[in-house]
Order: C-alpha cells, then structure tokens, then sequence
C-alpha cells in the first residue's frame, strides 16, 4: 500500500487535541474555547412607561411637520423611538391647545376641592371628642373614689344610661 506524502498525514493518536475529536459523551472537544457560562438567573427590573415632556412633544411634531421626502418621517420616528400613533395623538393634543400648557399629569381620579368650612367642623369635632373622653376619665375617677368610699350614688334615668 502506498505511503501518503508527509505534508498530508494525520496523526491520530494526539486524543482529546486532534482536529474534530470527540469525548466519550459526544461534545466536541475544544481545549482553547471556554465552556459557555449559563444565562444569568437575575430577573431583570421591571420597565417603566416612557414619559415626554411637553417641550419634547411639540419639538417632535415640528420636526414631523418639516418631513416632507418620502421615508424622511419613518427614519425621524425610528431614530426617536416612537410609534406613530403618537405623533397622531401629539398632533390632536396640539390642535386642542392641550399640549402648549401640558405638564406631567398624575394617574387616578382628580382629587376635589375641599370647603374650608368642612375644615372647620373636623376640628371642632376633634376638640369635642377630647372633651368628651377627659369628661368620661373624670366620671369613671369619680366612680372608682365613691365605690372606695362607700358613697352609693343615684340611679341613672333610661335617656341617660350607657
């Protein structure tokens, strides 16, 4: 049998090292890769909703006003991030006047005016309800002292009972 050339012999004996060997489990040895780590377990924080100035708005809708190429408007959209429903919102907001005096608006139901006079009244309810207790600590002191002394008090009427 003819003997190949030199140049194009394999040795096969290197094990592990040679070219395209496999180990006994059938993963492809490769002694100079890194084994590949795991994904990271940590869950990652929960995004928050994306929040646009006014100012911010209204120099998007100007700038989407100044497209006026075919795919300018598409490029200026993607660059910023946005949907273009947006920008149809932006532009209702601004034919209503809303946008010019906009601000960041808190979520949930607008909180109503209070009157002063219900102000007042919560007070003087608060100040009722502290007579009312330091005039029961008196009243249950005044029990205890006459129970002590052997004082016998008089019957309550039925209107006036606890």
């Amino acid at each position: 049998m003819p003997r190949m050339p030199a140049s194009l012999e394999i040795d096969v004996t290197g094990g592990g090292a040679a070219e395209g060997a496999r180990r006994a489990t059938g993963d492809a040895a490769s002694p100079v890769e890194p084994r590949p780590r795991d994904p990271d377990p940590e869950v990652p924080a929960k995004a928050q909703r994306r929040r646009f100035t006014a100012e911010y708005r209204l120099r998007i809708v100007k700038q989407a006003d100044g497209c006026k190429q075919p795919g300018e408007l598409g490029a200026l959209l993607r660059r910023e991030g946005l949907y273009s429903s947006l920008l149809t919102n932006w532009r209702r907001e601004r034919e209503q006047g809303a946008l010019a005096g906009m601000r960041a608006r808190r979520r949930g139901p607008t909180p109503r005016p209070s009157d002063p006079r219900v102000k007042q009244l919560e007070a003087e309810n608060a100040r009722l309800h502290r007579k009312l207790q330091r005039a029961d600590t008196i009243i249950t002191l005044q029990k205890k002292i006459a129970e002590i002394l052997g004082i016998p008090l008089r019957a309550l009427d039925n209107d006036e009972a606890d």
